[in-house]
């Protein structure tokens, strides 16, 4: 028998930490100049500020057990924001991410569409009453560095983990930047085995510039898995936390101002030998213009 896939926890990981920074700083910013040696790349924030991102997160995943599949269909529009509370002398910030509102809808094959727009006055349907407790309040509070390195980080609400393998701050890089320069993050992935404990997966991201133009800096993110991963119940796992994409970095407001990821996978025998999964996603931010 096909296990049921659960449309909910789908929906609510797409709206667990996938924000980034993006808006315009209450206060000027300082232009970063392009020399000879290349572009330095800053984050930028003033106290106070609200930095918000409309993100769109679409989903298919298809799973075949024994002759049966099912498929399961969601979409995850939000509004998210960071809410700067602090910079001190040396530009280190510290942040509150919040979910603004959200708009979720799912569908598995042979059942009917559920939908649930958090402005509306309607009652979440069951399972979702967990995401509406968590709307318009701090989930998060952290503190970065002005390269993007994450010096402290407290979970102030219950979330799932991110359904993404990049990290919730893009990593700037201490040196200028060019066309062709790249530099790799190290992460680590904790799955749940089937049947045993925990097991963590080392990744590798690796950020390269692809084009600049106007200070504003287009970057591939691609990722590696380090880990040797030879069974297909960890594969399945670690399906929708392995993305590729593009992020678009404003040098000159020193913020992200976009950003875009996606994942088209499919594992084999992840339950059995007539068993297949196939995960296909995509997400893209955007900055909203205050």
């Amino acid at each position: 028998m096909m296990s049921r896939s659960c449309p909910v926890l789908s929906l609510l990981g797409s709206i667990a930490l996938l924000l980034w920074c993006g808006n315009r700083p209450a206060a000027a910013a300082e232009p970063q100049v392009a020399g000879d040696n290349g572009l330095v790349l800053r984050y930028q924030f003033a106290p106070g500020e609200a930095v918000s991102t409309q993100v769109a997160h679409r989903a298919v995943t298809e799973t075949t057990i024994n002759g049966t599949t099912q498929s399961v269909e969601t979409a995850t529009d939000s509004v998210k924001t960071w809410r700067v509370t602090g910079v001190d002398p040396r530009g280190q910030t510290t942040i509150e991410h919040l979910v603004d509102n959200v708009t979720m809808t799912s569908r598995t094959s042979g059942q009917e569409q559920t939908r649930w727009e958090s402005d509306s006055n309607t009652p979440p349907p069951p399972g979702y009453e967990g995401v509406r407790l968590s709307l318009g309040r701090p989930l998060s509070r952290l503190t970065i560095d002005r390269c993007g390195r994450v010096l402290d980080r407290r979970n102030l609400f219950p979330n799932p983990p991110s359904n993404t393998g990049d990290l919730m701050v893009v990593p700037l890089p201490d040196e200028p930047v060019s066309i062709g320069s790249s530099w790799h993050i190290p992460e680590e992935i904790v799955i749940d085995v089937p049947g045993g404990p925990r097991k963590s997966i080392r990744t590798r991201l690796r950020y390269e510039v692809a084009a600049i133009h106007d200070q504003r800096v287009l970057i591939d993110v691609d990722t590696t898995v380090l880990t040797p991963v030879d069974d297909p119940r960890l594969e399945a796992r670690l399906l929708e936390r392995i993305w590729d994409g593009r992020i678009e970095f404003d040098a000159a407001e020193g913020r992200v101002i976009s950003r875009s990821a996606s994942v088209d996978r499919r594992v084999i025998g992840f339950h059995g030998p007539q068993s297949s999964v196939h995960y296909k996603a995509s997400r893209d931010e955007k900055l909203i213009a205050r």
